[in-house]
This record gives C-alpha cells, structure tokens and sequence, in this order.
C-alpha cells in the first residue's frame, strides 16, 4: 500500500529503503531522544530495522508512521502519523489495540509548526479515509512541545501514567468531537 499526504508545507508517505540513512540521522540524535528515554541508535543496522518495522507496520496493521518531508527544500525531516498499537509489549497506560498518534523530527525543524501540520492531516486522514473511532496520543510530562501540540491538535488530556519510569500525559479524540 502506498500512502501520501500532501498538506501546506509538508508531504506525508510511506516509508521507503532509501530512507535508512535519514532515519539514522533522526535517530541517532541525543536531542531527539531525550524523552524518548535517551538511547539513540548507533548503527545504520537499527536503522534497516526501524524502516522495515515501518513497512511491516503498514502491511500487517494497515497503517504506520509516514516519512515527512518538507516541501521547498525536499528534505526529510522526520516522522508522523497514526500507528496501531496491537502490542502487549508496546501496552501504554493499560491500552492495547488503539490508534496513536505521532512525530519525530530533527531539532532544526522544530518550532515551525510542522508537529501540528503534520497531525492535523493524520488526524483527518484517520478519520475521514480509515474511518477510525478514536485516536489517542502520549506525551512525556516534561515535553512541553510535544503536550502543547497534542492540545492544539485537538486531542484532549485524560490522565498521567507512568511508562518505563517516566511520568507522561495520556491524551484523546473521539470522532464525533473532531471538527473537519
């Protein structure tokens, strides 16, 4: 399956080989990882991995993280999007089987808005092309950008749990409360 999403500044697709050594350089990166529990990647070999969790994620689970790039210069610039969590391993705030919603992106990405481009168009594709019933999201309590886009986004906050020794913020969205 191929997936693309086109918004104002950004394009949205599936993830493809040649994108190893631009995850590599996401996620190798400390500034990345420092709530993500500060382990980055050393090898191009985990970056094989994560592509090729990307592309099982897609054909197993109908949907997964898209390759974001940013449309006047043509860079990747990280992640974002919807991903089935089916996991036990991958349980979060005692939910399994539940859609979550995410972005990764390089530092000097940040702040320009693309977090919330990016979510908004996942979060209508979601609902309007998947015809899911609800999407949730998670935040560490500490990343302040990260909860500020989760509300402005549209997805409200329920609770705080704890994940692998973190306190984070569990966040949700219900489709009859999504304003296309």
């Amino acid at each position: 399956m191929t997936y693309f999403i086109e918004t104002k500044n950004l394009i949205l697709r599936d993830f493809r080989d040649t994108d190893v050594a631009s995850i590599f350089q996401l996620d190798s990166n400390e500034e990345v990882h420092k709530y993500l529990g500060g382990k980055p990647i050393t090898t191009l070999k985990e970056a094989e991995k994560i592509v090729s969790f990307f592309h099982l994620q897609y054909k197993e689970r109908g949907i997964g993280r898209f390759a974001t790039i940013e449309k006047s210069s043509g860079r990747f610039i990280g992640w974002a999007g919807l991903k089935l969590n089916l996991d036990e391993k991958e349980m979060l705030n005692g939910h399994t089987n539940f859609i979550d919603i995410g972005y990764r992106f390089l530092p000097n990405f940040w702040g320009k808005g693309y977090a919330t481009e990016a979510s908004l168009a996942s979060i209508e594709y979601g609902f309007k092309k998947l015809k899911y019933n609800v999407i949730y999201g998670a935040a560490d309590v500490d990343n302040i950008g990260s909860n500020k886009v989760l509300n402005k986004i549209g997805l409200g906050f329920k609770n705080e749990f704890m994940f692998k020794g973190c306190t984070c913020n569990w966040y949700e969205l219900k489709k009859e409360n999504y304003e296309y």
